[in-house]
């Protein structure tokens, strides 16, 4: 159902909407409204005009939800501050700039482990490896971080060494 009707939906939603993100958006939540209602929808006479139906009902209610907050916005009773990103420390810059020199299995395995403080064994099950695939991810990828946090991140130049050395 999905791959004979998907695109033709998205495109009669953008042209309601004029938002294709919006249109994939109300398209996917009306099949999967159908998905965890396989029963009802099974029973519909015309699968396609139940989820078109379903897709413009929810790009509807999404698009009253954004009018009420404009509203808001535009009436001064919704004051919030505006969102500033995170500030990144130069750690925090030269670590990932080092874990993405890491190879992808050894990275995610790192990255589970000492960033998101899972167990050995939680990362295994999680990347589907054993434990001493992951142990052995953790050393390698321990060493080759060591290696890649002491190279400065820019090329040294006699001036840069000169200041270096002066401090």
């Amino acid at each position: 159902m999905y791959a004979a009707s998907a695109a033709r939906l998205v495109a009669q939603l953008f042209a309601v909407t004029a938002d294709y993100a919006e249109a994939q958006d109300a398209v996917q939540e009306a099949f999967v409204r159908a998905l965890t209602r396989t029963g009802r929808f099974r029973q519909v006479d015309n699968p396609e005009a139940w989820l078109r139906t379903v897709a413009l009902n929810v790009a509807r209610s999404r698009f009253r939800r954004q009018l009420r907050l404009d509203r808001l916005i535009r009436s001064g009773r919704l004051a919030g501050a505006e969102p500033s990103p995170p500030e990144l420390s130069p750690d925090h810059v030269a670590l990932v700039a080092a874990l993405q020199r890491l190879p992808r299995a050894t990275r995610e395995t790192v990255v589970l482990h000492h960033i998101g403080d899972l167990p050995v064994a939680e990362v295994a099950a999680t990347l589907g490896c054993s434990v001493e695939a992951v142990k052995t991810r953790l050393v390698r990828g321990r060493q080759a971080l060591a290696g890649h946090l002491a190279e400065p991140p820019w090329p040294v130049t006699d001036d840069a060494a000169a200041r270096t050395n002066r401090r």
